[in-house]
């Protein structure tokens, strides 16, 4: 399954928000730098989904807030 999301990082905390338009919005407490903001998206990401975080896959967007993300 592929989803559209957008990140919004250095956020208070860390949650997923379904917008009108069915698109995710991804809030992380952590910064843009060296993959750290990626790496928190992943894990909430497989949280919520309950899956394992070797099943998100971020397919397109890995500089950008703007991604698509596959689930296993």
């Amino acid at each position: 399954m592929k989803l559209s999301i957008q990140v919004k990082t250095n956020g208070r905390k860390n949650e997923v928000t379904v917008r009108e338009d069915g698109s995710l919005l991804v809030t992380v407490n952590a910064p843009p730098i060296e993959g750290r903001a990626n790496k928190k998206v992943i894990e909430i990401l497989a949280d919520y989904f309950h899956r394992p975080k070797s099943a998100i896959v971020i397919a397109a967007g890995k500089k950008g807030k703007h991604k698509i993300v596959e689930i296993l």
